[in-house]
Order: C-alpha cells, then sequence, then structure tokens
C-alpha cells in the first residue's frame, strides 16, 4: 500500500514544532505504517522559505510552501492580518506538489489530517488525479478559522457570520472526499450536524490511542494525606487552565499537591500562580510523559472546549492513571465516570469540589488505577493502524472496480479522461 499523508506540522530534527497532538499523531501514524511494510511520503507546509526534503526513519518528507502572507501557527496580534491569511486559504485552489508527488509517487490512497497552509486545495488536486481522499478530523479547521470553536472564553455552539464566510470555500470542498474519520463521535456530529459530508461515501469515528505508551504503568501507592493531581498539555484557556488555578483556591493545601507538565513563561507561571494563591503547584516545564505520570495519582484534563479526542485520555489510560474530566468533546465518550475516571463540570466551584470528593477517597484512586493497568481489551495505537489500514483497503477496492467498469464501458482505442479517472 502507497499512502501520501499530509499534515500542517510534522516534526522532524529539521522542524521540530510541535503545537498539539495531531502532529505527533501523524508521525507516529506514518512510521507505524513503514514498519508494516507500507511505502509513506509525508507532505507537510513548510516550516521556513526553501525547506529542502527531509527523510526521516525510512520516510520521505517533502515542505509545500505556504502560499500566504504568513505561516500556519505563527502569533499574529493583528486582527486585519489574520482576516486576510483565513481569506487566502479559503480561497487556494493549486497544490503543485501534491499534484507532482501523485503523479511520481502514485499512491492508493492520500490521507489529509490538519489542513492550515496546505488547505483544502490537496483534495481537489489528488480526487482529480484519480486518488481517493480520506480526511481525519483533528479540529475545527473546515468551520471556524481559529480551527477551535471557542471565542471569548466559551465553547462555541453555532458558527458565526465572521467564521461562515472565511471557511465558505472549505466546507464545499468536502466534495471530493471519499471517507472521513472523525477521532471521537463528537467531532464528526459538529461537522455533520451542519450538513457537511453528505456526498462523502465514507463516514465513521477511529479513536485515538497513546502514541508513546509509558515504559512501565504501575499502580500508585495508597496515600491517605494527600494527592498530587497533574496537568499536561497547552496552557491555554480553552484548556481550562485558568478555572483549574481558581479550583486551587478553594482547595486546603494540606490535602491536594498540583503537578503542571507544559511550556510556560516565567510571566504566565507567575500569572497562575496569582490565580490559586498560595496552593501547592509545581511547574515541571516540558517533560517527557513516563517523568510526569510516575508523579502523579490522578490525571485532570479541565477542557472548556470541545477538544475533538484528547490525547492525554489515551495516555492517562495507557499510564494507568485515572483522569478527571468534563463533559466537552470526546472526553465523555472514553471515561466512564467512576469506572476509568470521573466527569466533572468545568467552572472552578464544581472543580474543587470533584478534586476534594476524589482526594477523599484514596483507595478508589488505587482501585480505578490497577484496572486501568489489568485491563486485556485495551484500545492501542496498533489498533489505531488497523482500522485505518481496513479504510485504505476498501478506497482502493473501489477505486480498482470504477477503473475497471470505466475501462469496460469505453470504446476501444479511446483513452478514457486522457489517461486519468476523474471520481466525480
Amino acid at each position: 500500500m502507497k499512502v501520501l499523508l499530509t499534515s500542517t506540522l510534522y516534526p522532524t530534527p529539521q522542524a521540530p514544532k510541535i503545537v498539539g497532538g495531531a502532529e505527533v499523531f501523524a508521525r507516529r501514524f506514518a512510521e507505524g505504517l513503514v514498519q508494516r511494510g507500507d511505502e509513506v511520503e509525508v507532505i507537510r507546509a513548510a516550516p521556513a522559505p526553501q525547506q529542502a526534503r527531509e527523510s526521516c526513519n525510512g520516510i520521505d518528507i517533502y515542505s509545500a510552501p505556504v502560499q500566504n502572507i504568513y505561516l500556519p501557527f505563527t502569533e499574529q496580534k493583528n486582527v486585519a492580518l489574520r482576516s486576510i491569511w483565513h481569506a487566502i486559504d479559503d480561497w487556494q485552489m493549486q497544490a503543485p506538489l501534491i499534484a507532482e508527488r501523485v503523479r511520481a509517487f502514485k499512491p492508493d490512497v492520500l490521507h489529509s489530517n490538519n489542513l492550515s497552509g496546505l488547505t483544502t486545495a490537496i483534495w481537489r488536486v489528488a480526487a482529480q488525479l484519480g486518488v481517493p481522499v480520506l480526511h481525519t478530523l483533528h479540529d475545527y479547521y473546515l468551520t471556524c478559522p481559529r480551527c477551535s470553536r471557542f471565542d471569548k472564553g466559551r465553547s462555541c455552539e453555532h458558527t458565526c457570520t465572521s467564521c461562515g464566510i472565511l471557511s465558505y470555500h472549505r466546507k464545499r470542498a468536502t466534495h471530493w472526499l471519499s471517507a472521513v474519520v472523525g477521532v471521537s463521535e463528537r467531532v464528526l456530529s459538529i461537522h455533520t450536524d451542519m450538513g457537511m459530508f453528505t456526498e462523502t461515501p465514507i463516514r465513521t469515528v477511529i479513536r485515538n490511542a497513546s502514541t508513546e505508551p509509558p515504559r512501565e504503568p504501575y499502580p500508585r501507592p495508597i496515600c491517605t494525606t494527600e494527592v498530587t493531581f497533574g496537568f499536561i498539555g497547552r496552557l491555554t484557556e480553552e484548556k481550562g487552565i485558568d478555572n483549574l488555578m481558581r479550583a486551587l483556591a478553594l482547595l486546603p493545601r494540606d490535602r491536594v499537591r498540583m503537578m503542571i507538565a507544559g511550556r510556560v513563561s516565567d510571566e504566565e507561571q507567575g500569572r497562575l500562580r496569582g490565580l490559586s494563591q498560595d496552593a501547592r503547584i509545581e511547574f515541571m516545564g516540558f517533560v517527557a510523559p513516563d517523568d510526569f505520570y510516575r508523579q502523579v495519582d490522578v490525571v485532570i484534563a479541565p477542557s472548556i472546549w470541545h477538544d475533538p479526542g484528547p490525547l492525554v485520555v489515551a495516555d492517562a489510560k495507557a499510564a494507568g492513571r485515572p483522569l478527571l474530566g468534563t463533559p466537552f468533546g470526546g472526553m465523555p465518550e472514553v471515561i466512564e465516570h467512576g469506572v476509568t475516571g470521573w466527569l466533572t463540570e468545568a467552572d472552578p466551584q464544581s472543580l474543587a469540589g470533584s478534586m476534594l470528593a476524589v482526594a477523599a477517597d484514596p483507595h478508589k484512586i488505587d482501585e480505578i488505577s490497577r484496572r486501568l493497568i489489568a485491563d486485556t481489551n485495551k484500545w492501542v495505537f496498533a489498533d489505531v493502524l488497523s482500522s485505518y489500514k481496513n479504510l485504505y483497503e476498501q478506497l482502493r477496492e473501489k477505486r480498482m472496480s470504477r477503473l475497471h467498469a470505466a475501462t469496460a464501458e469505453a470504446p476501444l482505442g479511446r483513452t478514457i479522461g486522457k489517461g486519468r479517472l476523474i471520481p466525480r
């Protein structure tokens, strides 16, 4: 099987930038396919001008020049410039590097992930050259220029006028897709409820699994005096970090300890400590997941946006750590309250009450931890790979059937579509 995989970011030694879980998934996924014997090429948005081709772990990575006024995931405070950037991204029609690699590599499928900077033009070009296109929904790029459906401290329940205008062509471009995968039921339903993917033959869900399981998960010793909670990831508003700090200010200092892993400036640390008053907090910085999970009893994910499929849930389960989450996005689908973790409302008072209840029952923490470790029916990354491989095979078979049918119907001596199959 030949797979052309695209992702806005794809971390390598020459371009190591990581913003979220999607690019971590993309690299682990591509390398997993290669380990299974598939051929993979990757196209990412060029992280710098004239970025050269790079080979990493048996995969050639090509960088497509970003035809816009600045690079994706570049902080830009000027509202007018951001609007121009999104408008350009929405109107892109050309993807020359995709066309070049489709002709040279001859993939069986194009699998797109995050699209900022690459744009939906990659779908059109690949489909017109006869390649089935599968897209994985890691975010809300197709409905929201910010990709988050989050604004002014709240998760958006409806698409605002500006988002509708700046994502108009993205939604229309979905007719080029042969398959769409949501990393949760919630992220897929948000799109389908808006009338998207009505022409997409395959619509399904493949949940995330831990991309790098801990080397040796083990149960935490029962502690009757204090519980260590842990937060890992981006320290941003939509992730609920401010609410978490305010919740800590409401808790007895001798009962709860907080470990926070993630990049954060000294200035931001000071602001967060101000919100939490004199709570016991340790900022760990950017650390290996193993170093984090070994030091915490309970992982907390206080998101206030519809996080499509947070990898922290999968990683916490793999580490044998119960998770306290909120009823947003994909979390309620994978956290069984009282069995694999707990769900709580996201406001500071509710968070504080739930954290205190969890801390009051360390035997329950130990019980859940041992249950997670002993689970013999874990959803692991190998299952993710197998599920996508099954989809790839379906798409390849449908493509071959169409080719055979087109060949059988064509008059002798006539070339079909000038040597191309245009599936729609």
